[in-house]
């Protein structure tokens, strides 16, 4: 057996993205990742629409229509049409990300406040997907990781409400036991569960916690009793609101944070599919990540028109889907997505899953948060996390925390600003962005830029701008030499072996970032569909293999000597290599 085949049978990948798979097989790998997502997406929007103050019309539609959306949009990310898609299974729904700004429209203008929030929100969003390239240096891990985490400190309030609430004439005390065992279900199966059971786990323990507030008392069966066996919810959305107040822009800055660092933590949703679905790792492929950007912010859109929260990816519990049944066939997204359609349809279903006591949807609600914080710590250390980016860090958490829980711009200012201003998201985010452009502004050594054509002929220009950045270092001959020559095999491996068809050739820009014995060096320019790492992965199989040396690749080969790291991502139109090159003096 080859070393390549020992790889691909290790990895537990039966089917990848486009492998056809048996039709017994995608249902029931579908249907399963249906119950994995199904409760999410009904427990998020009625502790939205309830937290909110909405009535049961609006409840009902805003469940109806978040499951058709929702089905729509992973059957679309499975495919790949114009730019939209990721070509994987990637579960789509409601998330917390959106649950503390979606309460806060609805207690301000109601649903038609929310739809029209949520569709202007969608726009930054498809705005992010198409300048992603640009945008990547802005919305850093550590300003993504801070905003998740006080995210998760904006909805613990909202959580801890609806562990407060109970059905009919309950004990008050019924809440608080409710939510414990639920708590205590949840946190026992997420620690000793065989793998098996694992998927199941949020389920089981939504189970328990109403199974445990029936025993108590405070379970109300009547709107499973009053629900229709089939049929479409006849009211319950009065439409958008075209005539925005106050209220809205005060607002939408919450949104559109809020959004877009959705959207960053959607693009680290993606890789995670893309590396979990192959049976031999792959460099990622960031056309398809805006793919899954770009349907998201659709998602968004048909969420506002609708009125129901906004949609965004569940990445953990696609990669727990394909780990487990070992099926990664994208064709598993349409049957999710047609049976998700179809349980829209009879309300008699849905009803029983908004019929979950608010205590056991309070603690679910309280894992999710806890969940979402930690995923805030993980992307905002990994990148590193130096002296600096602490200070970032710890200083934009207790801005946004203390506001959070303050009203001090209402009472020094009064006035229609101030729910900005008092917002914890907004100014935690507003406060980490200030202060990582502060610190790219305040470098010892500027980043400097040279825009060429992509050709040969630019060699002698690139050559002179390294040149200068080393001089500027003070680094040595040797050192000086390197850069110099990986700057040269780069724009020579990009060329080859398409050259530069066309009119005439691309822009060829290139960014330098030095420091005191490191440059990063940024190439954007338009390539061909061949990957850098994945060729230099090749060359490194070659020749473990003994296999000779064709034309093109001795270029590649120097440039894996000369640089420390080459990461190469395609985009849409835009290709970005990074290349790094340590020296001394």
């Amino acid at each position: 057996m080859s070393a390549a085949d020992s790889q691909d049978s290790s990895s537990g990948i039966r089917y990848e993205p486009d492998d056809p798979c048996p039709p017994l097989l995608l249902l029931g790998v579908g249907l399963q990742g249906v119950m994995m997502i199904l409760t999410s997406i009904v427990v998020i929007v009625a502790v939205t629409a309830r937290s909110g103050g909405q009535d049961d019309d609006y409840l009902t539609w805003t469940v109806f229509a978040a499951l058709i959306i929702s089905g729509g949009l992973i059957a679309l990310q499975a495919s790949r049409v114009w730019r939209l898609g990721a070509g994987h299974i990637l579960f789509m729904g409601p998330t917390t990300n959106f649950v503390a700004v979606a309460v806060l429209a609805l207690e301000a203008g109601g649903p038609a406040m929310l739809a029209s929030l949520t569709v202007a929100a969608s726009a930054f969003y498809l705005m992010l997907a198409f300048w992603l390239p640009l945008l990547r240096r802005v919305i850093t891990p550590i300003v993504s990781g801070t905003v998740l985490m006080l995210i998760a400190v904006s909805v613990l309030p909202i959580a801890l409400g609806r562990v407060r609430e109970v059905a009919g004439d309950a004990d008050p005390v019924t809440g608080p036991v409710v939510a414990v065992v639920t708590l205590v279900v949840t946190t026992v199966l997420a620690l000793r569960a065989p793998r098996s059971l694992k998927p199941w786990s949020p389920l089981v323990a939504l189970l328990a916690g109403t199974v445990a507030a029936a025993a108590l008392g405070a379970y109300d069966t009547e709107p499973v009793i009053d629900a229709a066996w089939a049929g479409v919810p006849s009211g319950g959305f009065p439409g958008l609101d075209l005539t925005p107040g106050p209220e809205f822009w005060t607002l939408l800055p919450a949104f559109v944070v809020v959004t877009l660092v959705g959207g960053v933590k959607n693009m680290g949703d993606s890789v995670a599919v893309q590396q979990a679905s192959r049976r031999k790792p792959r460099v990622t492929d960031f056309r398809l990540v805006q793919g899954a950007l770009n349907t998201n912010g659709l998602g968004i859109l048909l969420s506002g028109f609708v009125g129901t929260p906004p949609t965004t990816a569940y990445s953990s519990r696609s990669v727990m889907l394909i780990t487990f049944t070992s099926v990664a066939a994208r064709r598993v997204g349409y049957v999710m997505g047609a049976v998700l359609a179809a349980l829209a349809l009879f309300p008699k279903f849905t009803a029983v899953l908004i019929s979950i006591p608010s205590a056991v949807m309070g603690a679910y609600i309280l894992v999710a948060i806890g969940t979402l914080f930690v995923a805030g710590v993980r992307t905002a250390v990994s990148d590193g996390l130096d002296a600096q980016k602490a200070t970032i860090v710890a200083i934009s958490f207790a801005v946004g925390a203390g506001l959070e829980q303050q009203t001090i711009f209402a009472d020094l200012l009064g006035g229609t600003w101030s729910p900005l201003l008092d917002n914890g998201v907004v100014m935690g985010a507003a406060t980490a962005v200030l202060l990582t452009l502060f610190m790219e502004a305040t470098r010892p050594i500027r980043q400097t830029r040279l825009e060429v054509d992509l050709s040969v002929s630019s060699l002698p220009e690139i050559d002179r701008f390294l040149c200068d950045i080393a001089t500027r270092l003070g680094w040595n001959q040797t050192s000086t030499s390197r850069l110099r020559s990986a700057g040269e095999e780069t724009l020579i491996s990009l060329i080859h072996p398409r050259g530069t068809p066309g009119e005439g050739p691309p822009r060829f820009i290139v960014i330098a970032r030095p420091s005191d014995n490191l440059v990063e060096l940024e190439f954007l320019a338009v390539f061909d569909e061949e990957n850098l790492e994945d060729r230099l992965a090749y060359l490194s199989e070659e020749a473990e293999g003994g296999q000779g040396i064709e034309e093109g690749e001795i270029s590649l080969r120097l440039l894996r000597h000369y640089a420390t790291s080459v990461q190469h991502q395609k985009y849409q139109g835009l290709d970005v290599v990074t290349v790094q090159v340590r020296g001394s003096r």
